[in-house]
């Protein structure tokens, strides 16, 4: 067999030492760079194409010194200059080992002598790649057992790391994108040198915080905002992970940016989608040797979401922003181009696509903090509270920490009452945690299509919400409570169901939590806690139930440290009891001692 590299460089000197058994053309074929991958390596080889009868024809080089190429039996002559050309294309990129930025960079450099084709294997997108990878992984540390996407998922992230320094993930909610991060962070844990650091809303801290400690334990976790937050390099560096808001981030900039992260990972990435607000151009700054923005839309508006977000994880990929806005204007066939060169850094499984690997029910707790601002407001309806009613305090003023927890303009509005019209305030916000939260679920849920119900105990939670989803369009939204006439219940839910597009229903546990079928929804937000959990079990079984032919998520939102958190407490109580036949009423004093006990802690 012929070892063609053995063989001279220059088409000129093969004349003069022409290999038994093959012959030379001398018609010249078209010079291409053919990326491909190897191994863990990709690599950059100089190739020649011909066309016969409209079938393109590629050959390649013996190396990316020789002149010409193999094509069968025939060795076809490359332009004299196609060597130095190639090399002029890399110029300083190692041909032999190159990062997938340098490789997307040929890709698209239009000015470029030589065209650069890649090879399926090395455009294959992050959900084919992680779909090829085996579910078998021992994460040391991790305390808890991966479904099997999350199992392949994590794989694929390790691997894609590795080689490009970032990646996107974006699989859709309820899929476990927190769990499948804690676990990629434990297979090469940070240092406190240079630890993990973690951005996110206010409104995600708490759950972090409980989620590390439960699925990592063994990473150690600081959060930094608040008033007595270090001001210096070396505060940051006490834990392997560091946990902080995005207006913390923009606000301490130039403490974050003297340091080298080992992590710098965006949750709710949409925050940094715009390349002109202070928070991309802050967090843009902040040196790191691996980047993950987490979010479930990776295009909202536009394709420089995209390009922000690919941006940040591996910067220069796409060019800068003025060259992306040239090359890829916002249409249709720029769309379809961009796809195939962000896609392999792209990890973005739907539920549907997973379906098989996962449990017919989901449910997942959103533990929320309070602001300083909603704590100085709980506080002084406790105390005010429990000083009108001394003797029947514990139950009022509970129901009134709850209505606080619900939406403190509530408090003014009347709760329950329907008639009675919303009252703002001028010192307390539309947007709290709870609901900055909620409409995020909500945002990712409509952009995937799903239909959601939302579980309030007080009635005008539903008009709040709506408030505060202005900014959605093209979204039903039904209600049913304790005013809706009985005859109108099934019509509501009917339209709900039959919608085409995301819709919202908004229920009141006690009016519609039983007789209702509403298995058109595959997510259900408990928005308030009751404490009842039969209650709850029995309002999540209108969408889990017989004829629900699709994995349903329930999440349960509930700030911690106040009178929500005991009531969550409580109905996990009852649910470890199972089929043991304890009355409710047996913690009743001892919950209601704690609901007015506890109290939020401040950042």
């Amino acid at each position: 067999m012929t070892d063609y590299r053995t063989l001279p460089e220059t088409f000129e000197e093969l004349k003069q030492n022409i290999p038994e058994g093959h012959t030379l053309s001398g018609r010249l074929v078209e010079p291409f760079i053919r990326l491909d991958r190897v191994g863990k390596r990709i690599v950059g080889r100089l190739g020649g194409a011909r066309t016969v009868q409209g079938r393109r024809i590629e050959m390649m080089a013996p190396s990316n010194q020789h002149s010409w190429v193999v094509d069968g039996n025939v060795l076809r002559p490359l332009p004299r200059d196609a060597v130095e050309v190639f090399q002029s294309a890399l110029n300083d990129i190692d041909a032999n080992d190159m990062s997938f930025s340098a490789a997307i960079r040929l890709v698209r450099a239009e000015n470029c002598e030589l065209v650069a084709k890649t090879s399926d294997e090395l455009l294959k997108t992050g959900n084919e790649a992680a779909d090829a990878e085996d579910d078998l992984i021992d994460v040391v540390g991790l305390n808890a057992t991966l479904f099997p996407y999350q199992a392949r998922g994590v794989k694929w992230m390790s691997s894609v790391i590795d080689q490009t320094g970032g990646l996107i993930l974006a699989d859709e909610m309820g899929l476990g994108k927190t769990l499948q991060i804690i676990a990629l962070l434990l297979m090469d844990p940070p240092n406190n040198n240079s630890p993990a650091l973690i951005v996110c809303p206010t409104s995600l801290i708490a759950n972090w915080v409980r989620e590390i400690e439960r699925f990592g334990p063994s990473l150690t976790v600081s959060v930094h905002r608040g008033p007595h937050r270090t001001g210096i390099v070396s505060g940051l560096q006490t834990s392997q992970v560091v946990l902080t808001t995005y207006d913390t981030m923009v606000n301490d900039i130039s403490v974050f940016s003297g340091l080298e992260w080992a992590w710098v990972i965006c949750d709710e990435a949409q925050a940094i989608k715009n390349p002109h607000s202070n928070r991309r151009q802050a967090i843009a700054t902040i040196p790191r040797r691996r980047s993950i923005p987490m979010t479930g839309t990776p295009v909202e508006n536009t394709l420089v979401d995209l390009w922000s977000l690919s941006d940040f994880a591996i910067p220069g990929l796409l060019g800068n922003l003025s060259e992306f806005e040239t090359l890829f204007p916002d249409d249709f066939e720029s769309g379809k181009k961009l796809q195939r060169l962000t896609d392999p850094i792209i990890l973005k499984r739907r539920v549907a696509d997973v379906a098989g690997d996962l449990p017919e029910r989901m449910d997942i707790d959103v533990p929320l903090e309070l602001d300083d601002t909603l704590i100085d407001h709980y506080e002084a309806v406790r105390e005010a509270t429990l000083a009108r009613y001394p003797v029947a305090g514990a139950l009022v003023a509970t129901m009134q920490l709850q209505l606080v927890c619900a939406h403190p303009w509530l408090r003014e509005t009347g709760g329950e009452n329907d008639e009675a019209e919303i009252v703002a305030s001028d010192h307390l916000p539309l947007v709290t945690p709870k609901m900055e939260r909620a409409v995020e679920l909500l945002r990712e849920a409509f952009s995937n299509g799903r239909k959601v119900i939302v579980f309030a105990l007080f009635n005008r939670i539903g008009d709040l919400l709506i408030q505060a989803c202005s900014g959605l369009r093209d979204i039903h939204w039904g209600a049913i409570n304790g005013s809706t006439p009985q005859a109108d219940r099934q019509e509501i839910v009917d339209r709900f169901s039959s919608h085409d597009g995301p819709a919202c229903l908004v229920l009141n546990p006690k009016a519609a939590g039983a007789g209702l079928n509403i298995t058109a929804a595959t997510v259900v937000i408990h928005f308030t806690p009751v404490w009842n959990p039969a209650l709850e079990a029995q309002a999540s079984a209108r969408a889990h139930r017989r004829g629900q032919t699709k994995p349903v998520t329930v999440y349960r939102l509930f700030y911690v440290d106040t009178v929500e958190e005991v009531m969550i407490d409580r109905s996990t109580w009852k649910g470890e009891l199972a089929n043991e036949t304890v009355p409710v009423s047996t913690r009743d004093a001892e919950d209601l001692k704690r609901a007015l006990e506890i109290l939020p802690k401040r950042s």
